[in-house]
């Protein structure tokens, strides 16, 4: 399988291999099991094997309506859902070390997980995510404690998952009361924070006709206020569902016949009205957060999948870049007098000619654009609004998919086929590293890391590790790294 089919697994996932040439899954099981601490990876079970052959799929089931849990009151530190608060992979952690340890920072704990590459969500000090179990063909939501890794609880369904590039890929999304998953198999699953056990699902192809993705779902559902926002394709383009009941609030009708992505929606303010935009593989389209209409589209081509999320630059203009030799752009949204419109600013030439990310979103920070690029296994880039090249990180690291996030200005980076985790002065006007650790293993660390109240969370295909990296965790520990650094080419 060549490599670019498995760009999209990480924050993003696919079909026909897995998905849509699959027969639609059965009716799932459901379970939520309180566990003790770190526990070993549960046994193979005799009821996890034929999972309800010939089950007849259904779109909406509501498990309960009563004693439903209320939201946690967020801090600026937690990172409740994909890229963050605000989805714009910017950590609010602060008084991080500016250095670590020779041996890298201290580890916390770690936990076994499944193959896959699935991101974490942290609220009120637990860790939320995705895995699977392939000894029983069991899919999970499980919790933990985000200072000593303890498992509180895991949401089980019996489901038969191929792995195609691993298995999980998304975030799930959390208010600390709710939390919301969308399986690889495109069913959403709203579960009580509390005990796991589960309030509402929608199975989106029977719910919506929906096609499952090449590579399974890679869409990672977005909480808005008391509304959940996915986007499900089939009849209906997107969606807002009542948080608490499952209910639709309003859907977009789909005329245009737009496929469920890989990519996620990303909310956005242009020109007072707030609106939630979305890339398929015929474009961009924007809907009215408040009643769902679709305001404006911008037709571009992409290439076999899209896992990336639209950039806002500000006053409207969105930076759409992704995989598969598509072309990276940047569109201007604006309301005149005949109603909205998007229109092309620039685009980039078609790669490796210009720059594209294959895989991860890239982050706006300090006027600038950085990201991963496609060239040369992965480069580290910096460029200005208008897509032009400042500089990279050519000769010094490259991070081929590997995911990235921003904290406490410092870029936090992994190599893909090592596992290396680098941290970057991000108020640099070129390529600085502070720090570097070992920590995990290769190939295919594409899963973005996560920090939450002064620790770094990051996984490989087998494992998720907690590290401290708030500033004086490693005080005594710390060595004159930076020197070092800068002596290795």
């Amino acid at each position: 399988m060549s490599r670019i089919v498995v760009f999209l697994t990480l924050v993003a996932g696919a079909g026909s291999l897995a998905g849509c040439g699959e027969r639609v899954a059965p009716l799932p099981r459901e379970s939520s099991q309180p566990v003790t601490a770190n526990p070993a990876p549960a046994a193979a079970s005799p009821e996890a094997a034929p999972i309800g052959e010939g089950s007849a799929p259904v779109a909406y089931v509501v498990a309960r309506t009563a004693d439903l849990p209320g939201p946690t009151a967020l801090t600026p530190e937690d990172w409740p859902q994909y890229r963050g608060a605000a989805r714009d992979g910017v950590s609010q952690a602060a008084a991080l070390a500016d250095s670590w340890p020779e041996g890298g920072p201290r580890v916390l704990w770690h936990v076994p997980v499944g193959q896959g590459y699935s991101s974490p969500a942290v609220v009120a000090g637990n860790v939320y995510f995705n895995d699977y179990d392939e000894a029983r063909n069991v899919w999970m939501v499980r919790r933990l404690g985000l200072d000593d890794g303890a498992e509180a609880w895991r949401y089980e369904v019996p489901k038969r998952i191929r792995p195609n590039h691993a298995i999980t890929r998304t975030a799930p999304a959390t208010d600390g009361g709710f939390v919301f998953a969308i399986d690889p198999k495109c069913e959403l699953h709203c579960l009580d924070a509390r005990d796991g056990s589960l309030i509402w699902k929608r199975f989106f192809p029977a719910a919506y006709d929906s096609q499952i993705p090449p590579w399974y779902n890679g869409q990672c559902p977005l909480l808005d206020g008391e509304r959940l926002i996915v986007a499900p394709g089939g009849r209906v383009l997107m969606t807002a569902l009542d948080k608490g009941s499952g209910e639709p609030v309003w859907e977009t009708p789909n005329p245009g016949g737009h496929q469920m992505s890989h990519g996620s929606i990303m909310p956005l303010e242009v020109e007072g009205v707030r609106q939630y935009a979305y890339l398929t593989l015929k474009g961009l389209v924007g809907v009215d957060a408040g009643d769902g209409r679709l305001l404006w589209e911008f037709p571009w081509q992409f290439n076999t999948a899209v896992p990336t999320t639209p950039l806002p630059l500000g006053d409207g203009k969105l930076l759409l870049t992704s995989g598969y030799h598509a072309r990276t752009v940047v569109c201007q949204v604006r309301r005149g007098a005949d109603g909205w419109s998007a229109e092309e600013v620039v685009s980039l030439p078609p790669p490796t000619g210009g720059w594209n990310s294959e895989v991860h979103t890239p982050i706006l920070h300090r006027g600038f654009v950085f990201g991963v690029g496609k060239k040369q296994r992965g480069l580290w880039t910096c460029l200005d609004l208008q897509g032009k090249e400042l500089w990279t990180s050519r000769g010094k690291a490259a991070f081929g998919m590997g995911g990235y996030l921003l904290a406490d200005g410092k870029f936090f980076l992994l190599e893909d086929r090592t596992g290396l985790v680098r941290m970057l002065d991000a108020g640099s006007d070129e390529y600085r590293e502070l720090a570097r650790a070992q920590v995990l293993e290769g190939p295919d660390v594409w899963a973005p890391p996560v920090i939450s109240h002064g620790k770094l969370l990051i996984r490989d295909l087998k494992k998720l590790v907690c590290l401290d990296i708030a500033a004086g965790a490693n005080a005594a520990a710390v060595a004159s790294r930076s020197a070092k650094i800068e002596a290795k080419p």
